[in-house]
């Protein structure tokens, strides 16, 4: 699946689950590992599971299995990667602790995903 496809899937997965603050961050000119980073936060431990696994189910719906989910059962950070894709879905305070939008910020916003809904677009400024 090429990496257009996943990124809109992903977005997709992400919004229907009510995801909040969703970022993807295209890191190919930055990274060896991954073309594309998505971070996402939920509101609860259950909020952020119930997203996480949104996302693996829609991937693997069109045939994308992760290579490795990290964090489930704890709930707050869960880690999926697709290879070329890493998603991140975090709770708010430990996404403000981290800051993986400052940490990649030589990454650009994604092509098609500057229009995205976001709750809060402050929170990832800081």
């Amino acid at each position: 699946m090429q990496i257009r496809q996943k990124q809109k899937l992903i977005r997709t997965a992400l919004e229907d689950a009510k995801a909040l603050d969703i970022t993807l961050l295209d890191v190919r000119q930055i990274s060896d590992f991954a073309d594309l980073l998505a971070i996402a936060s939920g509101t609860s431990t259950r909020h952020v599971e119930s997203i996480a696994n949104r996302v693996v189910d829609a991937l693997r719906e069109r045939g994308v299995r992760a290579m490795g989910v990290e964090g489930r059962g704890v709930g707050d950070w869960v880690l999926i990667d697709f290879g070329d894709v890493i998603v991140h879905v975090m709770r708010p305070p430990v996404r403000d602790f981290y800051n993986l939008e400052k940490l990649w910020s030589v990454g650009k916003e994604a092509e098609n995903d500057k229009h995205l809904h976001r709750q809060d677009a402050n929170s990832a400024k800081n």
